[in-house]
């Protein structure tokens, strides 16, 4: 009988890498709650999508890494940091009423999200409550779904 370890986790720092995303009719919503909580998000990375990042730089005078445009690769480019740890987490304004071009990556990214255990707000009172969590200023182990055989064993598709 094999005994199988405990996945090891993702460390999230202190000082918390975080994606911003907005549909285009959610993103004066984004910016609008992004200016509320400048001075937060001041003490963080902060990482968009295209046009998202751009609007969130200008208006707010905060440096952010910039993706590709959600329906050019960005939310694509954003699931991929994720898998690979490389953000915390995730404010995703998304228009659920409004059909997508690329509703595909948008699924996607929900899903990646979920599987590698990383917090994803949708809105802006899931996002004010990540915001305002006392974790926010303390480094965090989250610990990811367990991949590859370990994770087919239980009964998950390979």
């Amino acid at each position: 009988m094999q005994i199988e370890t405990a996945p090891e986790p993702a460390c999230m720092a202190e000082r918390k890498r975080i994606a911003l995303i907005a549909h285009d009719n959610r993103k004066l919503d984004l910016l609008d709650w992004a200016r509320f909580n400048r001075g937060t998000l001041a003490g963080h990375d902060l990482f968009a999508t295209g046009t998202t990042g751009a609007l969130i730089e200008n208006d707010l005078g905060i440096p952010v890494t910039r993706f590709l445009s959600g329906p050019l690769g960005g939310d694509q480019q954003v699931g991929a940091a994720v898998a690979e740890g490389r953000l915390d987490f995730v404010i995703f304004f998304w228009d659920p009423l409004e059909p997508q071009p690329h509703d595909v990556d948008v699924k996607a990214l929900l899903r990646i999200a979920v599987v590698y255990n990383t917090p994803i707000a949708c809105n802006r009172a899931t996002a004010d409550f990540i915001l305002s969590s006392p974790l926010m200023t303390l480094a965090y182990a989250r610990y990811a779904i367990p991949e590859g055989e370990a994770y087919s064993r239980q009964g998950a598709p390979a």
